[in-house]
């Protein structure tokens, strides 16, 4: 932990440490929703959709490290025990119980529209004070809306596909 890089994010540091640790337990809960659903999903572009959930997947670990990263550089421990991520989680989990296509997108979708929030808000309140955090929550955010358009993408093409069925 470094004092004067601590210092620099003022007195709402623990504030920042956290808001990080509940994006922290959202990006464990989307990294396995997204896992999960790829060992499941079953319907039209099965294999496209698989490919992309996979990716997200591995971004999402990606995010929970760099958070982690930041946490630890604030003087917090991440949330350590995985049954407190339902606790303290923005997103929540929507379990793949319906293994459809169009059912695991819409899921997805929704989380990654709880983290483009999550992140905005968090840019809002970091901006000018913590250029670190800001600069890593930027980053994230960057491919939040990717994995939204991606996933909108694909989303579109089943569709179609179920139209000319």
């Amino acid at each position: 932990m470094g004092t004067l890089g601590q210092k620099i994010v003022g007195s709402n540091v623990k504030e920042i440490v956290n808001l990080l640790n509940k994006a922290y337990c959202d990006e464990w809960l989307a990294y396995y929703q997204y896992w999960i659903g790829s060992k499941v999903v079953k319907g039209p572009n099965k294999e496209a959709v698989i490919s992309e959930l996979t990716l997200h997947a591995t971004e999402e670990l990606n995010h929970a490290t760099l958070l982690t990263t930041r946490i630890i550089q604030l003087g917090g421990t991440p949330i350590t025990k995985p049954q407190d991520w339902y606790k303290f989680t923005n997103c929540g989990y929507d379990a793949p119980d319906d293994p459809f296509i169009v059912k695991i997108l819409e899921q997805n979708i929704k989380g990654e529209q709880c983290a483009i929030k999550t992140y905005n808000s968090l840019m809002k309140k970091t901006k000018d004070k913590d250029p670190v955090t800001y600069n890593i929550l930027l980053t994230i955010l960057s491919q939040e809306v990717e994995h939204e358009e991606d996933l909108q993408a694909l989303l579109e093409d089943v569709e179609i596909i179920m139209k000319k069925k």
